[in-house]
């Protein structure tokens, strides 16, 4: 909660109180024009109790829109979870629905264009395929793409702690604004998959190696990448045997969409969806360290809606 609103701040800051009467109208009036420019917003939106695109359009609504974002003539890249070889239901996927809206909601607010791609793990056609990605997100007017090994460059880290360097996909960094979009879900040596995990899929390279230190890794990958927006899809979340799941009996339907500037956050919030405080996360405690976020909730501005 904020101890005091912009506008009271304005006012204390230019004396408006000992003013006198006629100056006082006159910086009352123009208060409204400053405060078009200090729009307060709050750092997590969190939505509940909808279908997956009204809970995302909801939750970029609480952020203050995607034209806060988006600026004509941008190109987006869009990054979901597109992993595994699984349909929506099993939840080792982004959602597809939540990736089409993100798309359309970019598109209205003036993107050139929308750029949708992941490096699975398992076959890449299967995955786009079966996860519903690549329908959903064409449909809506996406340009969904396979990552190729040509796409990536050698690119440097220069904070990085652990992670000095590593092969990065262009398109991911050439981009005027990554949105990351990952899915919420159990991981059987992370504990969790969130926000921080999912930048892994623009690396190129044996991934394999990021599991050494991979907490640290992952911080210094965020670090440098550091998305603009995380929206992370708890429509359904994989409680057990994640990444991959595969049985319906470890997906639980919870129906929220969790977003924010902030990755480090975002996944301290996704971590209370299954029971755990933002500190059992490695990377989220490195991440707050790198200024990737708050993860102490008495200081975030948290703003929660119901859609039924």
């Amino acid at each position: 909660m904020r101890k005091i609103s912009r506008r009271d701040f304005i006012k204390s800051s230019i004396g408006l109180a000992t003013t006198t009467p006629f100056l006082a109208f006159n910086l009352e009036k123009n208060l409204a024009e400053i405060e078009k420019e200090l729009v307060e917003f709050p750092d997590l939106a969190v939505v509940t109790n909808g279908e997956p695109k009204d809970l995302t359009r909801g939750a970029l609504e609480l952020l203050g829109g995607m034209k806060r974002f988006v600026s004509k003539g941008d190109i987006v890249v869009v990054k979901p979870n597109i992993g595994w070889d699984r349909n929506p239901e099993q939840a080792a996927n982004t959602n597809p629905e939540v990736v089409a809206e993100i798309v359309r909601l970019c598109l209205d607010a003036g993107a050139k264009k929308v750029k949708v791609f992941d490096r699975p793990c398992n076959t890449a056609s299967r995955c786009y395929e079966n996860s519903g990605i690549k329908k959903s997100a064409s449909e809506a007017g996406a340009e969904v793409s396979y990552v190729v090994d040509y796409g990536f460059v050698k690119t440097k880290f220069p904070e990085g702690i652990k992670l000095k360097s590593w092969e990065i996909y262009k398109p991911a960094l050439d981009c005027d604004l990554l949105i990351n979009v990952p899915v919420a879900k159990h991981h059987s040596l992370t504990r969790l998959t969130l926000g921080m995990k999912n930048l892994m899929g623009i690396m190129g390279g044996d991934r394999g190696k990021i599991h050494w230190n991979i907490d640290e890794n992952l911080a210094d990958l965020s670090n440098f990448v550091r998305p603009k927006l995380t929206i992370l899809d708890a429509v359904r979340i994989l409680i057990r045997n994640g990444p991959q799941g595969g049985r319906l009996k470890d997906v639980k339907k919870i129906d929220t969409i969790v977003a924010g500037e902030k990755v480090a956050s975002v996944d301290a919030y996704g971590a209370t969806l299954f029971g755990l405080s933002p500190s059992d996360l490695g990377s989220v405690k490195l991440g707050e360290k790198l200024g990737l976020g708050e993860i102490d909730f008495k200081k975030l501005w948290i703003k929660k809606t119901s859609l039924s």
